[in-house]
């Protein structure tokens, strides 16, 4: 079943919308993704390009490598997409960017030769919520007199 959902960068400044047809994701590993988030990984969902509407105004570009580019927010900073510079049918929206992004599950890591290890299983780690922590929590309070949505 098809549905449309919405996200956008943390500013606000661009926002989409897209047609999905399943609840399908994959972490990408690739040295190309970990310099472009700052991350060891990076959650992506893959999309027809024809499924996809920038509601406000279409993301910022960066070519990343020969073969790809990556959209983005330039005020912000947000990274938004992937894409191949010989386009196909297919791009790939970042799952932090999507407006519920938890629906979304792994389905397989790629890009597998830079993956790390010690980030993939953390399930026995210690889990601080972010209101537990009064460095965090106090900032929240003092700036907006709540803790953040």
């Amino acid at each position: 079943m098809t549905e449309t959902l919405t996200g956008g960068c943390q500013c606000g400044r661009i926002r989409y919308a897209v047609a999905i047809d399943d609840d399908d994701a994959y972490l990408c590993h690739c040295r190309m993704c970990q310099r472009a988030t700052g991350g060891v990984s990076i959650a992506f969902k893959g999309v027809r390009i024809a499924d996809v509407e920038w509601t406000t105004q279409p993301p910022e570009r960066f070519r990343s490598s020969p073969i790809a580019e990556r959209g983005f927010c330039r005020e912000c900073g947000t990274p938004l997409t992937f894409e191949f510079l010989k386009p196909g049918e297919t791009m790939d929206l970042t799952v932090g960017s999507f407006d519920e992004p938890g629906r979304f599950v792994p389905r397989h890591h790629f890009g597998v030769e830079s993956l790390h290890e010690a980030w993939i299983d953390t399930h026995a780690l210690p889990r601080i919520r972010s209101e537990d922590n009064p460095s965090t929590s106090d900032r929240w309070m003092d700036a907006l007199g709540k803790l953040p949505d």
